[in-house]
This record gives structure tokens, sequence and C-alpha cells, in this order.
């Protein structure tokens, strides 16, 4: 079944693009909840002529998330947390943590576009998270966990 995103799915696709899944995740799941439409004739006409029009606007927004992202390269991020004997923490880190740490730098990022590899960090320790500033822009971050006695 072809179906056209609407807004982005986890794990499938982005807003506006053409995919295809299986027929009952696409009726029992994506269209009754909003997240696509159809793939009919006259609607990929439809997404092909918004699609051009946006194309310009498509242009700025790239370069504002460039812009954002060289501006990442040189902030410097280390979360403190407690910790335990040895390196291990107290309870974790996770993407709202980093978020956090950012808007404190003054870079906001939504914890939803930040993906820590390995999910929840429970030792102190140098790591990496993937953040997403737009489809075409995605950027590695390294950080550090310090662990506080």
């Amino acid at each position: 079944m072809e179906l056209i995103l609407k807004q982005d799915v986890e794990n499938l696709g982005f807003r506006d693009d053409v995919v295809t899944v299986k027929n009952g995740y696409g009726r029992n799941y994506l269209i009754p909840q909003g997240f696509a439409i159809l793939a009919t004739a006259s609607a990929k006409k439809v997404l092909a002529e918004t699609l051009k029009q946006r194309a310009f606007k498509e242009k700025k927004i790239v370069d504002d998330a460039k812009a954002k992202a060289e501006a990442l390269k040189a902030v410097e991020i280390k979360i403190s947390a407690k910790a335990g004997a040895g390196d291990k923490l107290f309870g974790s880190v996770n993407n709202a943590d980093l978020a956090e740490a950012l808007a404190k730098q003054e870079v906001n990022i939504d914890k939803k576009f930040i993906n820590i590899n390995g999910g929840n960090i429970k030792r102190a320790g140098k790591y990496n998270a993937v953040i997403r500033f737009h489809r075409d822009v995605v950027v590695d971050f390294p950080f550090e966990v310090v662990g506080e006695k």
C-alpha cells in the first residue's frame, strides 16, 4: 500500500514522503491516526505541486539548520550526575538531560531530535549523540558524563 506521510513517522519516513507499507499498518494505524493519506494519482499531483512551491522555502530552512549545526560544533557539554563506586551512575542520563544541558548553553533543540547511541547512559564517560536539525542535516555530537560523589 502506497501512502503519503502527513508528518514525520519514526523509522518510516519524513513528512511528504511516499512510502510503501503493509496494508494493515497503513489502514489500521497510519491513516486513522492522521499520519498519512492514500497515495492516489491526484494526491501525488498535489504533492508534486506543493513540493515545487516549497523548494525555495526549504533551501532557507536547510541553510538555517546548517548554521545551527556549525554553532553546535563549538559547544562542549559535560553533564554531571551522582555516581557511586567506580563510574556507575545513580539513575541514568538520557536525551532529555542532554537537551536541558544544551538549553543552558543557549542551543535549543527538542529532545525528540536527539538520539543517544545505546539509549540511557548508566556510566560516566564520553558518549556520542546524533542530533537531527533537518532531514538533510544530521550531526554527531560528542559529550561527556561526569560522575560526582
